[in-house]
């Protein structure tokens, strides 16, 4: 194998290196190594080969070829101008990528050159440095055969499409995206990557900007789901003047892994769940979908809705308690009392005779706030078995039911 290495202030590096080779490394910001192998039926011999990349360089760069990375990339470093097949062997000992220590060691020792230090004992080397004392070693000597370590461009997932006229409805809008989410989800695809969000940035006809952003709970790549619940978020939240461009931009992270259980009952697709969630989001409001978390009060509603996560198999089985369904808003009732204990409930769908009540709870608290609350609360049973809590405020009202 034949490498070829250019160090050198230019900031045209890459693009220099890959006129000649479509992979190469970038070791450092001035210092670009690539195989040249390929080039020999092109220019000729080695010496043809590093004038002709000379050339395209010009003078500022140090050029060197020689049949290892790493000896072009110290020959390119230390030679000016234009050097085939080096000579490293009279060398400093001190372009290698030593430490302190190891300087000081060396020196002690009376090693100056790559010629003294490749003739030093391996093993003695491998006692005192441990396996860097080693690698030195074989840098002078011209023994490290490595493969090149590809630079790899950053990866963007954003495109833009400027409208050749306004668009004020949202079909030919969500076709355009669709467009955008299918090139951007095959990238992610192909990088093996997904998203786990979403922004779409509409630029108006008043020169405004509407920008919508989708953050999923878990990461997604399926362009079809994807473009749903863009759809349902822009069917929520339109546009307020017609679209002359748009910007659809992904954020990239790894893809979610689960190992799924032999024994536990399969849970739905995150997508499809999400589609969902989107779906009942659409229906009854943003706000009024999520997992109950239980807050730090004795307020009569004690919980708030954070996010809904999916549900993953391995995770432990939720142990089974009687539930309780709020009605938002509590429905106002007529309670009949007897020696002021509840014995009648009529409500909107709800009536029947109390068998059974407990209470009164009386709670109160919050007073220094606007959500001041008094009231006296009771758990009562019908006659038709079914369980509710009621409580009196300024007036009667049922606050929901037991499963």
């Amino acid at each position: 194998m034949i490498f070829a290495c250019i160090h050198g202030p230019s900031t045209a590096l890459p693009q220099i290196a890959a006129a000649f080779s479509p992979s190469f490394e970038q070791t450092a910001p001035d210092t670009v190594v690539f195989r040249v192998d390929g080039l020999k039926r092109l220019h000729g011999t080695p010496r043809q080969i590093v004038e002709a990349i000379a050339k395209r360089a010009g003078d500022n760069v140090n050029i060197a070829i020689a049949e290892t990375a790493d000896a072009a990339i110290i020959a390119a470093r230390n030679f000016p101008g234009v050097t085939v097949a080096p000579n490293l062997s009279h060398l400093d000992v001190a372009t290698l990528p030593l430490t302190e220590e190891m300087a000081q060691v060396l020196e002690t020792w009376g090693i100056y050159t790559f010629e003294q230090l490749a003739q030093l004992p391996e093993i003695g080397l491998a006692e005192r440095f441990g396996s860097a004392g080693v690698y030195l070693q074989r840098l002078a000597r011209n023994a490290i055969h490595r493969p090149l370590k590809i630079l790899q461009p950053e990866t963007t997932y954003e495109d833009r499409i400027e409208l050749d006229h306004p668009v004020c409805l949202l079909e030919p809008l969500l076709f355009l995206i669709a467009r955008l989410l299918n090139d951007q989800c095959d990238k992610l695809l192909s990088n093996a990557m997904a998203a786990n969000e979403v922004t779409i940035c509409l630029e108006l006809e008043n020169r405004a900007q509407h920008i919508r952003t989708l953050r999923l709970p878990v990461p997604m790549r399926e362009s079809k789901s994807l473009l749903k619940l863009l759809q349902m978020d822009l069917e929520a939240h339109p546009p307020p003047a017609p679209t002359i461009a748009l910007t659809l931009s992904l954020k990239p992270v790894h893809p979610r892994t689960v190992q799924t259980g032999i024994f536990l009952p399969i849970t739905p697709a995150p997508d499809k769940l999400e589609l969902t969630l989107a779906r009942i989001r659409g229906i009854v409001g943003e706000n009024n979908v999520g997992i109950p978390e239980l807050l730090n009060t004795h307020h009569p509603h004690p919980f708030r809705l954070v996010k809904a996560q999916p549900i993953t198999s391995h995770q432990p089985p939720v142990a089974s308690h009687q539930a309780f369904r709020f009605f938002r808003p509590p429905l106002p009732a007529t309670v009949a009392l007897d020696h002021n204990r509840p014995v009648r409930l009529s409500a909107p769908g709800i009536h029947g005779k109390v068998l059974n009540a407990a209470g009164p709870w009386r709670t109160s608290g919050d007073w220094w706030s606007t959500t001041v609350w008094n009231r006296d609360e009771w758990d009562i049973a019908l006659s038709n078995g079914s369980l509710y809590r009621i409580y009196r405020d300024s007036q009667w009202f049922v606050e929901g039911s037991y499963d």
